[in-house]
């Protein structure tokens, strides 16, 4: 999946492509995170946006004879146009989920290409309407096949639907046929999580506003104040801790050791008791603490730590903006070797980072990835595991600074604030210039301080 955008934030004209592991760096005030934010509200609203029109004489159809088939295909070969025409309604929307004036995103442009040659189905696809006890139509994709068939339940002569809606359900289903597969679901940690953790029962964001299941053409169209999309969805999922702890996900299930890696991270693990109330309880202590009680560092792992135990499904992408916060060194170390074991095991992680510890850690993983007898001895006696160790072709990094870029309908190349794919070598790891450059200049000053006399 790459990404291309026009005149977002700081960003005059950049592309990036999603991998395994997707990682920005870069200064301050460089785009990092509207690339990131971006991204997100694109993955999270995409069913909105995309258009699939459904003819009215299958409708018709299906009210008359009580069945409909509708040929799959016939919307595959639609595919690019309902991918570009998605991406320009995304476009106009981005006002929305940044929160902010739309005359910052009068000229913003965000296209994404999903490489839809070989586009995978959902195999089976099965959901029936329901209407208080009663059922209305099923919708229905069997195993191999590429016709979806919909059925009324009930007695065709009973039903009072408005096309609208059949229409709505209709289209819904195709677009989680055909795009599922290529379109990660996106769970985020934004940098403004440490504060979320603490006065998760005080900010009084309209909580409706969010719930799975209201139509969320809502969200995406109204303007709901002064916060930023990925900011209400990491609120709300904290304010819901009660609910969410109730389910278990595929890591839980299937790779308890991830968990308890993440449980040496943060020193402990967390409690949300029947009363709603959250706690931080230290390993080897009789001790409870609330958020506030608890460190910074707690704090901020708090929505991951939930998503890790609760949420996390294979094929997701996980998205950090700056993991390191309030993290000392060996922990930033620590969350590196995590990242790679979640993406050994299914989940795409996407972080944003000014974390010179991170990206070196990542490169140890890097460079330990190779069969041969001096490696596997580093890597046993530094306590590396197989699981964490990562191929650099699954890594893609971009640097976000100004460079010569040739701006679509130009023909000269002109300076502007871009992101630059880094190199990466199976060898030597990642190239981080922007880090690079920083520690050279620190190293040289102390040189001189030292050895200058």
């Amino acid at each position: 999946m790459k990404v291309k955008v026009k005149n977002l934030g700081a960003l005059k004209q950049a592309e990036f492509t999603i991998g395994d592991l997707t990682i920005i760096c870069g200064y301050n005030n460089t785009g990092k995170t509207y690339a990131t934010y971006a991204l997100f509200g694109f993955l999270y609203t995409w069913r909105n946006v995309f258009p699939i029109n459904i003819n009215q004489d299958k409708i018709t159809e299906l009210l008359t004879d009580g069945v409909t088939r509708i040929d799959i295909e016939e919307y595959i070969q639609q595919i690019d146009q309902i991918v570009d025409k998605g991406c320009t309604v995304y476009s106009q929307e981005l006002s929305n989920i940044f929160a902010a004036s739309s005359d910052r995103f009068n000229n913003t442009e965000f296209k994404c290409n999903l490489e839809t040659e070989n586009i995978k189905l959902l195999d089976q696809y099965n959901i029936t309407i329901n209407i208080g006890e009663g059922s209305l139509f099923s919708i229905t994709k069997s195993q191999n096949s590429t016709d979806l068939v919909v059925t009324l339940v009930g007695d065709k002569e009973k039903v009072k639907i408005p096309h609208f809606i059949i229409e709505k359900f209709i289209s819904d289903a195709l677009k989680n046929i055909i795009f599922r597969n290529k379109l990660p679901r996106p769970f985020i940690a934004s940098s403004e999580r440490t504060g979320a953790a603490i006065f998760r029962k005080d900010l009084n964001f309209d909580r409706n506003r969010l719930l799975e299941n209201i139509d969320r053409t809502e969200l995406l169209l109204k303007d709901y104040g002064d916060y930023a999309l990925p900011i209400k969805t990491n609120v709300d999922y904290i304010r819901r801790l009660e609910t969410i702890v109730k389910k278990n996900s595929f890591i839980y299930e299937n790779y308890p050791d991830i968990l308890e890696q993440f449980a040496d991270i943060i020193g402990g693990e967390y409690s949300v008791t029947r009363n709603d109330e959250l706690y931080y309880l230290p390993t080897g202590k009789r001790v409870k603490l609330s958020m506030d009680e608890s460190s910074s560092a707690v704090r901020s792992l708090l929505d991951i730590g939930f998503y890790l135990r609760h949420e996390a499904q294979p094929g997701d992408l996980l998205m950090i903006d700056e993991p390191e916060l309030n993290l000392h060194p060996e922990n930033q170390r620590r969350v590196a070797r995590l990242f790679a074991r979640l993406v050994n095991i299914g989940i795409k992680v996407f972080i944003t980072t000014h974390s010179d510890y991170i990206i070196k850690e990542l490169n140890t993983l890097i460079m330990l990835n190779h069969d041969k007898p001096h490696l596997r001895e580093i890597a046993e006696t530094e306590g590396y595991r197989n699981e964490e160790l990562i191929s650099a072709d699954r890594i893609k990094v971009y640097i976000a600074e100004e460079a010569l870029v040739k701006l679509d309908g130009k023909s000269k190349k002109t300076k502007c604030q871009t992101l630059i794919p880094a190199e990466i070598s199976p060898e030597l790891g990642i190239e981080a210039r922007s880090f690079d450059r920083t520690i050279d200049t620190m190293n040289r000053i102390q040189e001189a301080i030292i050895w200058g006399e």
